[in-house]
């Protein structure tokens, strides 16, 4: 998945728009209406937690809104509710259902472990066979998910050529029976995620949607490129608002949401009931957190150096601590090192020290190291984009 955007727009706050304070799916109600989206690789347990606590954000008895500081004043262990969660639902890494219905039911765990400080959470599902899928979904309703959810949008070729994900795109039909077959297996919400369509002369997502409503589905979420556009170029948020024009069920709308005036533009312009985020929320951990700000307050905090060193240190402290396998840890924290030090003036220097470090502990100590160099400088908070207060609920 690439980390960067190619061109991306920029937008200001529309007058008036906001991400809407909750949405209804199924029986489970996501407050507020954003949601982290399924990242192979990216959205394990460790980091879902990780953003439900950089996401809080609550307001004082008086009323005034303030961010809570969780690195300081938490832990990922404290109970958190979707009132003061910036973050409404979050996603599952997207999981094979023939290796989910085949492995031991120990081995499970390593795919579908959560805890309860996650709900709502949904589990993404990829497979092309309908018994499978349906199986495999009982399984995630069973190990105590809220939702499930299919994949219909991952471009990877190891995926397509199984004709999984985005590949499925190309066989409504097949997809109609897994619909049918997954609904009857499963009491708790389903939903799915899907792209436009193969390419530029395949659009079918109106199509899927209507086909999604039509199955019983509670809700769909679209990232508006093609499976040939992959990552690449400019996601056409059009087709989201013809979506929403064409069923009732709740639309999730979803690409090159980056920061809390992109949400807000989304919402505008397709009149989508939820903002799904994906690539952003790794590189800057508080966007959910800005969008519930901006939301109820019209400004957002920028994060400052000591923010950005707690929520490196806290992250690779978490990697350490739930991983068993220490390499695998160290593995994850040089992954995350370059979204992470996005933004962070210097972070070459951060990056090569993390590349070079021999084993976790040194990875924490040339953190240290970096930010404590960087505190002969100290910074204040800086309030972006300050506007006509927007009235919250």
């Amino acid at each position: 998945m690439k980390k960067n955007w190619d061109n991306p727009l920029e937008h200001a706050m529309p007058s008036g728009a906001r991400v809407p304070a909750s949405v209804c799916i199924g029986g489970i109600r996501v407050a507020p209406a954003t949601v982290l989206a399924p990242m192979a690789g990216v959205t394990d347990t460790v980091f879902r937690r990780f953003i439900r606590n950089a996401s809080l954000f609550t307001h004082n008895s008086a009323g005034a809104p303030c961010l809570a500081e969780t690195w300081a004043a938490s832990t990922v262990d404290d109970a958190i509710t979707n009132q003061q969660s910036g973050c409404g639902l979050i996603m599952t890494e997207f999981t094979s259902a023939d290796g989910l219905a085949r492995m031991r039911e120990s081995k499970r765990k390593r795919y579908l472990t959560f805890y309860d400080d996650e709900h709502p959470i949904s589990a993404q599902l990829f497979g092309s066979n309908p018994q499978t899928l349906a199986d495999a979904a009982r399984i995630v309703q069973d190990t105590g998910f809220d939702m499930v959810d299919l994949n219909l949008g991952c471009p990877a070729r190891r995926v397509v050529s199984c004709n999984g994900g985005s590949g499925l795109l190309r066989d409504l039909p097949l997809i109609a029976r897994i619909f049918e077959e997954v609904r009857a297996a499963v009491s708790i919400p389903f939903t799915v995620k899907f792209r436009l369509g193969w390419n530029d002369n395949h659009i079918v997502c109106v199509e899927l949607a209507k086909l999604a409503q039509e199955s019983g589905l509670a809700a769909v979420a679209l990232h508006a490129r093609t499976r040939e556009q992959g990552y690449t170029g400019q996601a056409r948020w059009q087709w989201i608002a013809a979506i929403k024009d064409a069923v009732s069920i709740p639309v999730i709308g979803n690409g090159d949401v980056r920061t809390p005036e992109d949400a807000a533009a989304l919402v505008a312009e397709t009149n989508c009931d939820a903002v799904m985020i994906g690539r952003a929320a790794p590189a800057n951990p508080w966007i959910f957190r800005q969008i519930a700000q901006y939301t109820a307050t019209g400004r957002y905090d920028q994060p400052t150096d000591q923010d950005r060193y707690r929520m490196i240190h806290t992250y690779f402290e978490m990697l350490l601590a739930e991983t068993e396998n220490g390499k695998e840890a160290q593995g994850k924290m040089k992954q995350f090192a370059s979204w992470f030090t996005h933004g962070v003036a210097g972070g070459a220097h951060l990056r090569k020290s993390i590349y070079e470090s021999k084993s976790g502990e040194a990875i924490l100590a040339a953190v240290e190291n970096f930010f404590g160099q960087k505190q002969a400088a100290p910074e204040t908070r800086q309030a972006t984009n300050n506007l006509e207060l927007i009235p919250n609920g």
